[in-house]
Formats: structure tokens, C-alpha cells, sequence
């Protein structure tokens, strides 16, 4: 299993189990990302603490479930970034686009005040 997927009341959960995002699970999780949205779900939390590693595959899913919650009106929260992928994410200018948190619980309540 790559990902676990936690249905909450107000979001759902995606914490990747991988120590890499890259073209292996990407593609599995821009359509577990598509089927969340689809079922109604505009507020997805992607964990990332299990991450070492992304490549552009991996910003690529990541920015489908950025698109998908902006389309549905929700808020798309990144969390759980390590040095390496928050570099990534910094060289490819997403920290400005993003909404990225230190913690679940942080993204839980970024999403809560946007309610």
C-alpha cells in the first residue's frame, strides 16, 4: 500500500506511506487524488513525512490535488515536508501557490479558518 487515505469530517487525509514520490506512485496518486475529489471531497491534506524524496512526477501530483481543491472551492494543504522536498518545492517557486504546514494538525486548522 503507498498511501492511506482518512476520511474526516471536514477533509480528507492523504499521508504517503513511500520514501518517494516519484514516477512509480504519481500516477496513483493523481487518480486516488481524482477519485477523492470526485466524491465530493474539496478540502485534501497531503502528508508527506514519509517522503525523502520527489521528483517532477511527484510536484505534478501534487499540484492536480492543488488544482482539484481550488476547481471545487476547498483548500488544498501540503504538510510533513523534509528538507530535501521543501528545497524542491522552493526551486520550483510552489511555496508561493501552496498552502504548506508543519504539522496535520496545522493543516487541519488552516483548513478550519477558511471554512
Amino acid at each position: 500500500m503507498e498511501f492511506k487515505i482518512d476520511k474526516f469530517e471536514n477533509h480528507t487525509l492523504i499521508k504517503v506511506l513511500e520514501e518517494k514520490l516519484d514516477t512509480h506512485i504519481a500516477p496513483t496518486l493523481k487518480s486516488e487524488l481524482v477519485l477523492v475529489s470526485g466524491n465530493g471531497e474539496k478540502n485534501i491534506i497531503l502528508d508527506l513525512s514519509n517522503c525523502r524524496y520527489c521528483d517532477s512526477s511527484g510536484l505534478s501530483a501534487i499540484l492536480v490535488a492543488n488544482r482539484l481543491c481550488k476547481n471545487a472551492s476547498g483548500t488544498f494543504v501540503l504538510t510533513g515536508l523534509n528538507d530535501a522536498v521543501e528545497r524542491l518545492i522552493t526551486i520550483s517557486q510552489l511555496d508561493t501557490v501552496l498552502n504548506i504546514s508543519n504539522s496535520v494538525d496545522d493543516a487541519v486548522a488552516m483548513i478550519k479558518e477558511v471554512e
